[in-house]
Formats: structure tokens, sequence, C-alpha cells
């Protein structure tokens, strides 16, 4: 459970640094509410394959939140 738990802290906290270069302070707080929500709404998850399964989306989501904003960038 431990090695669970430090995937999902780092993948959290991926996101929160994903955010970070959003200027637009409603934006910005958009997506660390919705990070934030997110994680809450799962904590109370146990089953191993589930916690995988929710790592694993939000390793994707996390990807797609960087190129988006690599592409808000450019």
């Amino acid at each position: 459970h431990f090695m669970r738990w430090q995937q999902v802290l780092l993948c959290y906290k991926k996101i929160l640094q994903a955010s970070r270069p959003v200027s637009n302070d409603s934006d910005n707080k958009y997506l660390k509410d919705w990070a934030r929500e997110e994680f809450k709404r799962n904590k109370s998850a146990t089953e191993e394959d589930t916690i995988r399964m929710m790592i694993t989306q939000g390793n994707m989501q996390l990807k797609e939140l960087e190129k988006t904003l690599a592409l808000a960038k450019s």
C-alpha cells in the first residue's frame, strides 16, 4: 500500500506542478480545484486494481494537461 500511496501523491504533485505556469488566476484555481476534488473523491478506494487504474488515468490526464498547456504557449 505504501508504494501505491507514493504513486498517488507523485501523480497529484505533478498535476499541481503542471498547472503552475497557467498565468490566468481563475484557470489556475480551476485546475487545482479539479485535481484536489478528483483525488479527494477517490481517496477511499482500497482495491489494488482500482487504485492502479486510477493512477494510470491520472497520469494520462497529466500528459493531456501538459500537451494542452504546451499548445497554449505556442
